[in-house]
């Protein structure tokens, strides 16, 4: 059975558990980790309740058309559909056995301790009709995912700029392209398979610019060899590519977009190892659109806000600290998948289901542990092949705007570091109201902390999505 938590630090929790009663393990996602972890929790024996803001599983990756859409065969547009199509059935079968139950529309924003078990707030539904949903458990898989990774430069606020992310879930999500004419740029393999879907959809896509030199994989050749069905995707997507005639761009990058109503061409210069833009490299494609992203952060609130411990990740990023089993520092919550690293669906998926393993005090396997070493050694190699460059803000002029939500320039944030002495991103946020806005700092986070000269550093905040009032106004007095 699982392990209660300790009686960790925090506020008190309400004392009303959600219907339904206690739960032996609440997970939060329901992407490749959480789904995994969720039948194979059940299919050991637990009762599982797994919250997820989407409409139906798959997270991200794993992204549906809409039903009204009737796309005929939605498989087309993702890799590895069958993992996916086998758990989605097993989800099915353990909730019509009652062993599971899947709350969709479940925007988790905070757990807290509860009795020696724990109690998931979460905002149900959509605005204007949400309404506060609790869930009650013994144990809590984090299986948050992560977000698009931005580096802003000018002109990246003009329409028909999208993330890379972005544009695949437009096709994937919508069956729609973000332009005829696309270019494809940043750093990281999703930008191979990016540039491989849209064009086998019927985007031109006149080059995949690509800020990092693939010899960066020289040195990781064992990693390697043990993963050779990722050489076999990565040949598959230069194939891809090859057949539609898509140029591959390598140490080069998109310093600014141009346009008026919407993109119309960008600047693409070669860079030098640190990424700084060398003189006299620049030239310009015309585009009407441009799908750009520089890996992925993971999506860390929930955890940070119990105190997990985090770690610096090869890719610059911070990902949490968990064992062999998925455990987190903090007794009774696990994790899985890109919480505890950029990784990609496969190791996510396996992840899930050892933590489920642990949470049940079932031994994993030895194949399913060498597997995740296997994937993980492999992501760790691939994150620092892709990891930003310090002089990649040499692009950025001063009155190119960082902070999308509050119009902030990288010259204001600039004069905070300079002449002010905001040495992190928060002092910075304090002096120029960057991170301030909707985003709560997702799309500029990096760029302010770059821009401020800190290193990666865990985001930490009491709530992890938008909460109604109401919602909070409704809890006892000691949780306020």
């Amino acid at each position: 059975m699982p392990t209660s938590p300790s009686e960790p630090a925090a506020p008190a929790a309400p004392a009303a558990p959600a219907a339904g009663g206690l739960v032996d393990l609440a997970v939060v996602g329901a992407g490749p980790a959480g789904l995994a972890a969720a039948v194979t929790a059940a299919r050991l024996g637990l009762r599982v309740t797994l919250l997820d803001a989407g409409d139906r599983p798959g997270g991200q990756f794993y992204r549906h058309p809409a039903p009204g859409l009737g796309a005929a065969r939605p498989e087309a547009l993702h890799h590895g559909w069958a993992a996916f199509a086998t758990r989605e059935a097993a989800l099915r079968a353990h909730e019509s056995a009652g062993r599971i139950t899947h709350l969709a529309g479940h925007h988790v924003w905070s757990v807290l301790p509860h009795e020696g078990a724990w109690i998931l707030h979460a905002v149900a539904g959509h605005a204007p009709e949400e309404e506060a949903a609790a869930v009650t458990a013994r144990a809590v898989l984090i299986a948050t995912g992560a977000y698009e990774r931005q580096l802003p430069f000018p002109g990246w606020t003009l329409p028909g700029v999208v993330g890379a992310g972005g544009a695949q879930a437009m096709l994937k999500g919508g069956l729609v392209l973000p332009g005829e004419r696309v270019v494809v740029a940043g750093s990281g393999p999703l930008l191979l398979a990016v540039a491989g879907s849209l064009a086998a959809a019927g985007a031109t896509v006149p080059a995949v610019v690509e800020a990092a030199a693939y010899t960066a994989y020289a040195g990781q050749v064992p990693a390697l060899l043990r993963n050779p069905g990722k050489l076999v995707e990565a040949a598959g997507y230069g194939g891809a590519l090859a057949r539609h005639h898509v140029r591959l761009l390598t140490r080069h990058a998109v310093t600014e977009a141009h346009g008026t109503d919407r993109v119309e061409a960008v600047t693409v210069a070669r860079l030098d190892r640190d990424w700084r833009p060398l003189p006299g490299t620049a030239r310009r494609i015309p585009c009407d659109a441009l799908a750009v992203g520089h890996g992925l952060v993971p999506q860390l609130e929930l955890a940070t806000g119990l105190g997990c411990e985090t770690r610096p990740s090869p890719d610059g990023t911070v990902a949490l600290v968990l064992d062999a089993e998925q455990r987190t520092s903090v007794p009774g919550i696990w994790s899985a998948g890109e919480t505890g690293g950029i990784g990609g669906a496969q190791l996510a998926m396996t992840e899930g289901e050892l933590a489920a393993y642990s949470v049940a005090g079932a031994p994993p396997g030895a194949r399913l542990v060498r597997r995740r070493a296997r994937l993980r050694a492999f992501a760790d190699a691939m994150a620092a092949a892709h990891r930003p460059g310090e002089g990649w803000t040499g692009w950025l002029r001063d009155d190119a705007v960082v902070c999308r939500c509050e119009e902030v320039p990288a010259g204001r944030i600039r004069e905070a570091a300079d002449d002010l002495g905001a040495r992190d991103a928060r002092t910075v946020k304090l002096l120029t109201r960057a991170g301030m806005g909707w985003c709560q700092g997702r799309m500029c986070g990096p760029a302010v902390a770059a821009l401020a000269g800190e290193g990666p550093a865990p985001d930490r905040r009491p709530l992890s999505c938008p909460v109604p009032l109401r919602h909070l106004a409704e809890l006892p007095p000691a949780t306020h």
